[in-house]
């Protein structure tokens, strides 16, 4: 087998709390929880044509660094999506970015795992 022979699976995330990341993530992203395996140490989100599925993954320690890679998400509502998102437990840097066509907010999860949500003109 190459590379060239893999097929996409699911983007994962790392969690203390895989109930809680679930959760906010869930929420994030409109969508619910679909399966469980190894007694909840893997929680599968479901995906659909504009969504792949996102697994949160237990693990024992938490996040010590900046996260490498990261998820971007376009919303219609920079100020609504950011308000949603401290309601749920994340959190904004305050910082808004911008590099044209694009604007963005940097967040993070109840767990300081980063992603950006970026401002996608209808």
């Amino acid at each position: 087998m190459t590379i060239a022979d893999a097929s996409f699976l699911f983007v994962t995330i790392d969690a203390v709390d895989t109930v809680k990341a679930a959760s906010f993530w869930a929420e994030v992203l409109g969508t619910e929880i679909d399966d469980e395996l190894d007694e909840g140490r893997f929680t599968f989100l479901k995906g659909r044509d504009d969504l792949p599925v996102v697994c949160i993954q237990r693990v024992p320690e938490p996040k010590q660094a900046k996260t490498r890679i990261h998820l971007d998400l376009g919303v219609s509502d920079l100020e609504a999506a950011t308000r949603r998102v401290i309601e749920l437990g994340g959190s904004w840097d305050g910082e808004e970015r911008q590099l044209e066509p694009f604007t963005w907010r940097t967040l993070s999860d109840p767990e300081g795992t980063e992603f950006d949500i970026a401002l996608v003109e209808e």
